[in-house]
């Protein structure tokens, strides 16, 4: 079973050193510690920032003023496609 809360904070310590406003996933990929390929994993759930993008980006809205409301749809698309 994922923990959300795990997920989110994981997602928060991740994207919190990006240069806000950003206004594409690519702004957010110098944040990342392994780049694209930093992961993200809590009980069943892996997935990589680029699979993020990807598979679970639809409710992204670019660009983003704050790691708080980037998280947030974030996690609203992982939630909308059942990947949590």
């Amino acid at each position: 079973m994922v923990d959300k809360d795990d997920l989110r904070q994981q997602l928060i310590d991740a994207f919190e050193g990006a240069d806000f406003p950003v206004n594409s996933p690519m702004d957010l990929v110098p944040a990342l510690p392994e780049g694209p390929e930093t992961e993200f994993s809590s009980g069943d759930f892996s997935m990589t920032a680029m699979e993020l993008n990807t598979q679970a980006g639809g409710q992204q809205d670019f660009p983003y003023d704050d790691v708080e409301e980037l998280v947030g749809d974030i996690m609203d698309g992982l939630e909308d496609e059942d990947y949590i």
